[in-house]
Formats: C-alpha cells, structure tokens, sequence
C-alpha cells in the first residue's frame, strides 16, 4: 500500500459483492422522532440515480456556522467557492449508492447503527456506510437532533394562517400537505459555559437516536407497518424479515465513537462497537461497556489523556482491541478527505500524508474484520485479521501517543 495521495476527486466506490442502495427514513415528524440514512444491498440498475452528497442548501449553511465562515451571502459563497470546494455546490459529487433501489440479498443481513461527529450528518460518512452496505450489511446512519449536528430538520404542524397560504414556500417543501419543515442548527457553547455537562447530556441523547434507530429497524423487520415522513419511493416492506437482529454492531466516529460506547453500555442488544479516531470528552467518568470494542484512531488526532479514557475501559476478560492507522488526521474518515485537492486538504486538516484510499480500506477492512469476529459471521472477512492487531506497514498496534501511568 502506497502512501501518493490521489489527484482524483470523489467518493471511492464501494468493493463489495452487492450493488448498494440507500433511502431516507423518518418516523415521527418532531424532533423527538428517528431520522436516519440507509444503506443496504440492492439489486443492480444502470439507470439508478446517486443521491447528492450533500442534500441541499441549508446543510451548507449548517456548515458555514460550524467551521465559522459567516452565514452571509459572502460566507456561504467563500464556503461554496471553486477554491475550497471545487464541486460541493454543483452535485457533481455524489454518493456512491442509489437512492431508492429495490433491496436485494440473498441471506438475512447483520445491522449497523451509523453516528456521525460534531458538526456533521447523516451524508457524510458514505464511504464506509456504502462499504459495510456492499458487504451484506444493513446501515442506518443516524442524524442527530440534539444540536451536535451542523444542521438537521424535522417538521412541525402547520398553523392555521400557514393552511390558508398555500403557496408559501414552506408550504411547498412540506413533506405532507400539514407539516412545514423546520431547521435545527449547530450549538456552540455560551460564553462562560462549561462544555462537559453539554456534551453528555448529548451524548445520552445520541444513544438514545441510535437505539430508537434500531427500534425502527426491528419494527420493520417483523412486518409492522411503519409511516415514513419523507414519503420516499422506497418500499420498506420489502425489508421484512430481511435483518439478523442476533447480530447488531455499532459505529461511529469522534463524538460518534463516544456515542457508541454510551449506546453498548445502555443497550445489550449492540453485541461489538467500533469507535473511529473516539472523543472521549462527553462520557461519564466512570463507564462500563462489557461488548467487545475496536478504536482504530488516526495518528493526528489523539492526546495521552483521551487514550487514557479509552484504556480505562480495558479489563481482564473483556475483548478491546486499538490501532493507529499512520499518516492519517482526525477528517480521514469522513467523505471530505476524498473531495478536496491534496494543498488545500491539507491545509485545511482534511487529507492526511496517506492516501484517503488507502486509509479508508484499511478502516474499513479491520471493521469487517473485527464485526466478524464478534458477530460470528461467516464471510470471508477473517482474511483481514492481521489488521485488528495492527500488522500492516500503515497501522500502528495500539498508539502512536505516550500515555504515562500517573495519567491513567
């Protein structure tokens, strides 16, 4: 494996057996309600249609305000500009699944929750979601309403000057006639605000989105007739009894990887968790998480006392393991290190010296291995075994940080 960063733009396609599809789902139009991306494996189409990477204006806008480029007509065009992001904008790039393909597999699939990092959603982590999808899997990548996203939605009734004025234009992007949708944007912190009670109080919050997520699934799967808001072409009855709910796993990167931890120790049903590049900040003190858990961390990012945290969850008899992936940084797995140019992603911490490719495979195949191992599958995935234990010239076995005794 090389380490040349790509010129090429755009999201990797994904190397499994089965072509990939995904759909949008939302149960319960309020805040309280699931929202979530699926990937699943679908039957092959040349004409399907690849949904935008990022859906439409406003998320832009959610990410003016996280990475603090003023949401003006000046800011959102100098975060849209050729120079930063040469295709954001223009839907040239897109994820590598069809949108709305009818589900196709051969055998009962195993289940992934999917929670994204601060200041992220539900879009922007489709290489590995379309990866684990083209493996057999069933992915629901969860967009959290508890303000740690750069932007979500939901919808609210419609008032009654709102019913008479049909053609306003919240009337018109409704996804039924009486709802209107409603934006719900990053949180920063107050001045004077202390961060730890905000962030946990979010990352219980998340937990739950991912457990509720996982309720969905089930439902689903047994047949029970769900109400998807967006009104999507997709036919979710399709889905029943297509699930291994015995073998249900969870992912998720940064304040996704907390996430992951809080939702194993509240939820038995998750059996394993991978935590990606993990920000331990958010979680309680004292924490215990009896599932197997995997960190794979990215070399830039890590400090000795966020890898003390996770080394506290070490005990006798209890399955962890962690690796470093080299040369990577903290935006290696998400999407946008694949669309930007290799000057400017650098300088914007979004490419690492490694190949994103490169990176990502790595990520992704110790995940299938270790989701395996612990899920009892049985694929071919064991072939990437040596990958848990970091035996590859691009992995570190553990950590690349010093983490001293009086520190744990």
């Amino acid at each position: 494996m090389g380490n040349a960063c790509s010129n090429h733009l755009g999201i990797p396609p994904a190397k499994g057996p089965n072509a990939v599809g995904c759909t949008d789902f939302m149960m319960d139009h309020t805040a309280q309600g699931t929202f979530f991306r699926l990937y699943y494996p679908c039957q092959h189409t040349e004409t399907a249609e690849k949904p935008d990477w990022v859906p439409c204006v406003e998320y832009y806008n959610g990410l003016a305000d996280f990475m603090k480029i003023n949401r003006t007509l000046t800011g959102v065009v100098l975060l849209k500009s050729a120079f930063l992001f040469p295709a954001w904008v223009s839907g040239s790039y897109k994820i590598p699944a069809s949108v709305d393909a009818p589900f196709k597999c051969d055998e009962k699939c195993p289940v992934v929750i999917f929670s994204h990092g601060l200041g992220a959603f539900r879009t922007l982590y489709s290489a590995i979601c379309a990866e684990l999808a083209s493996r057999g899997f069933i992915v629901a990548s969860v967009e959290h309403r508890d303000e740690s996203a750069s932007a979500t939605y939901f919808f609210r009734e419609k008032t009654a000057s709102e019913k008479a004025n049909k053609s306003a234009p919240e009337a018109r992007a409704s996804a039924q006639d009486h709802l209107v949708r409603e934006w719900m944007y990053y949180r920063s912190l107050q001045r004077g605000e202390s961060e730890f009670p905000l962030r946990n109080k979010q990352v219980k919050l998340r937990a739950d989105e991912c457990i509720r997520a996982l309720e969905r699934l089930t439902e689903i799967n047994s047949g029970v007739p769900v109400e998807n808001v967006l009104q999507t072409q997709f036919d979710f009855t399709t889905l029943q009894n297509s699930m291994d709910l015995c073998r249900i796993a969870a992912v998720g990167h940064s304040f996704g990887g907390a996430t992951v931890i809080e939702a194993l120790r509240k939820e038995v049903k998750f059996k394993c968790g991978v935590a990606l590049d993990s920000w331990m900040f958010p979680l309680d003190e004292e924490i215990q998480v009896k599932q197997p858990l995997f960190f794979i961390n990215s070399e830039k990012f890590q400090w000795a006392g966020n890898i003390s945290r996770m080394k506290k969850l070490y005990s006798t008899g209890l399955q962890r393991k962690m690796i470093t992936i080299r040369g990577t940084v903290h935006q290696s797995f998400p999407d946008f290190t694949f669309l930007t140019g290799n000057w400017i992603g650098k300088l914007m911490k979004l490419k690492g010296e490694i190949d994103p490719e490169v990176a990502i495979d790595l990520c992704n195949n110790a995940t299938l291995a270790f989701l395996q191992r612990h899920l009892g599958l049985q694929k071919n995935f064991n072939q990437w075994d040596p990958l848990i234990d970091g035996q590859d010239e691009n992995l570190i076995q553990g950590t690349n940080i010093t983490v001293l005794q009086s520190s744990m």
